[in-house]
């Protein structure tokens, strides 16, 4: 049987149903849509394993509702909740404290509850740094990184995520390229250092065009989609497959079911390719190391995420 999807209705107007469920729900992800979520599985495979009593549970969460929603978690015995699309700079917002990572991407998707107060974080980016350490068995610091979707929302995030880590070049690509120049001036100060050989600049922003993309794919390790493309089968193609080349590594954030477009086409010219399946467990295992103080059960959650599991 399929777990039901809570409203946030239900939390300003009946938050005892949580604490009566049984295990009582003490962690959420709050999203718009949210029916779709994979999290909830995860992570009460974590819960059950770690012989934790608690159950995690989506709850969709209406525009007009969300910073109420917010404040109402510590009444209704949470112990966090985690936020998706399209609240987490209502996250952020809400929050009485948020770490300087969040602060600087813009956005929480981690909300911990400290007595009345909510504390937030986001373990997007340092998911992505352990998802491509996984898939890639190299680390985001060392690689030069082409960017497509910098212009904020996962795209900011991980531009964020390199530039603490202090990857060795960072070229940001969005369709509207005042939104990437923004984040560019936002970034400028981690990338001041003399550290890449070569006359290539460490920061640079390009339009989405062809021919400027060819030209920076010669001095690039990793391309990585922080958009929505490639969810759906009909999405267009994000890069022509003639720019693809097998010395590249491909970083696809979208998950959904079977390989999108950009793993296809990667993998066809003979890339190595991965989708967000093993960012998103690993922020996931973030998350929970965030409200319990305790290591995730990685490997339960990452069977939970199996297809057949879904």
């Amino acid at each position: 049987m399929s777990q039901p999807v809570y409203s946030s209705s239900d939390l300003l107007q009946n938050p005892g149903v949580f604490a009566a469920a049984q295990p009582p729900i003490r962690l959420s992800v709050f999203g718009n849509p949210v029916a779709h979520s994979r999290s909830p599985g995860m992570h009460n495979a974590a819960l059950q394993a770690a012989g934790i009593e608690a159950q995690y549970v989506r709850i969709q969460v209406e525009p007009a509702d969300a910073n109420q929603a917010f404040k109402a978690l510590p009444g209704a015995g949470f112990i966090g909740t985690n936020v998706t699309i399209p609240f987490k700079a209502e996250a952020l917002a809400a929050c009485d404290r948020v770490d300087e990572p969040a602060r600087l991407m813009g956005s929480v998707n981690t909300v911990v509850v400290e007595g009345e107060q909510l504390i937030g974080f986001n373990t997007d980016g340092p998911g992505l740094v352990r998802a491509i350490r996984e898939e890639f068995y190299t680390d985001l610091r060392d690689l030069r990184v082409l960017l497509l979707g910098a212009g904020g929302g996962a795209g900011r995030g991980i531009a964020v995520q390199c530039a603490l880590e202090g990857c060795e070049r960072l070229v940001l690509v969005n369709r509207t390229l005042e939104k990437a120049r923004e984040l560019e001036t936002l970034l400028r100060p981690h990338f001041s250092s003399d550290r890449l050989v070569g006359p290539a600049e460490r920061l640079q922003v390009i339009p989405w065009e062809e021919n400027a993309l060819r030209t920076q794919l010669a001095q690039t390790d990793i391309i990585i989609n922080a958009t929505s493309l490639g969810m759906k089968r009909s999405d267009p193609p994000l890069l022509p497959q003639s720019l693809l080349t097998p010395n590249l590594l491909v970083y696809d954030t979208v998950y959904a079911t079977g390989k999108s477009r950009l793993v296809e086409d990667a993998e066809a010219v003979g890339a190595r390719a991965a989708n967000g399946l093993s960012m998103l467990l690993h922020q996931g295992a973030l998350s929970f190391e965030i409200w319990f103080n305790q290591k995730a059960p990685l490997e339960a959650m990452r069977a939970a995420l199996r297809p057949s599991a879904a």
